[in-house]
């Protein structure tokens, strides 16, 4: 039967070597100078061999000791430095995905328990940004909205967004019957991003005479849907994002013309996922969930 040599021994060797202190390897390694001691006799009972000279305050290598920790060290340094790598990969499975707050807000997140329900052993980090801002620096995947397929490296396409003009129920009531004559009296609101959708709105209708009375802009999505459950005016909101909005009847829509742009929500993957199967889990993930 082969002989096993304890892994601790070699590395209290290892220690006390390069100190040359039993006391001092023993801090180290959180044991007390005789477990050292003792480990080492051990070792050298096991080898054959005296790996130190023992003095009443000191301790010195050996002939034979100085050969074996030579060829011992480098081997032990990489079996640490293999077992901390695999233990950190282990305990730190975390994805740092960034993406649109709206996105996050209406989609994303209605849907996220579904992920964290199967995958409980994985962390995700989310770093929300308003839709024209640029992706988080530390983000491993990215949502982005965007006219046009981005510029990156590994882009995959979800799905296009269309703007539907919506209003309170109670603005609704009171405009319902008047057709477009509500746009000439009413404000007409919209994410500051696409400054001229109502614009494009109407002239796909062939609407000539579209002279609206205001115009007011948001620089965020959750502005323009707050101001049209508040009453303030007309909005033209993305869906499907918005799809709940309308079940619930927060916001009704006034014309049944929708306004269809370039616009898409797209994946883009910044890290290779070959190492972090993880990554390749998320985003076949949020493909299935989302890709139309």
């Amino acid at each position: 039967m082969p002989i096993q040599t304890p892994i601790r021994g070699l590395r209290s060797f290892c220690v006390a070597s390069k100190c040359l202190s039993f006391k001092h390897a023993a801090t180290q390694l959180f044991l007390t100078p005789s477990a050292i001691s003792h480990q080492i006799k051990q070792l050298e009972a096991q080898l054959g061999i005296t790996l130190f000279k023992r003095g009443t305050r000191s301790i010195e290598l050996t002939s034979a000791g100085k050969q074996f920790y030579q060829s011992i060290q480098p081997i032990i340094h990489q079996l640490e430095s293999t077992i901390t790598e695999f233990t950190n990969k282990q305990q730190n499975k975390t994805i740092v995905i960034s993406l649109p707050e709206f996105f996050a807000s209406e989609l994303f997140i209605p849907r996220l328990s579904h992920w964290s329900k199967n995958n409980p052993d994985i962390n995700l980090q989310l770093d929300t940004i308003k839709a024209t801002s640029e992706s988080s620096q530390t983000a491993e995947l990215s949502i982005v909205l965007a006219n046009g397929k981005p510029n990156a490296k590994i882009v995959h396409d979800l799905f296009p967004i269309r703007y539907a003009p919506a209003c309170n129920k109670k603005l609704y009531k009171k405009l319902k019957n008047i057709g477009f004559n509500a746009l000439k009296n009413t404000p007409l609101i919209l994410h500051s991003s696409r400054p001229w959708s109502w614009h494009q709105w109407a002239e796909n209708l062939n609407i000539n005479d579209f002279d609206p009375k205001q115009i007011i802009q948001f620089d965020s999505m959750f502005g323009v849907a707050r101001a049209a459950q508040q009453g303030m005016g007309i909005a033209l909101v993305p869906l499907p994002m918005s799809k709940t909005w309308f079940s619930e009847e927060s916001l009704i829509k006034l014309f049944d013309q929708e306004l269809i742009t370039n616009d898409r929500y797209y994946l883009i993957q910044h890290e290779n996922m070959e190492n972090k199967p993880e990554l390749t889990l998320f985003a076949q993930w949020v493909k299935d969930t989302f890709a139309s």
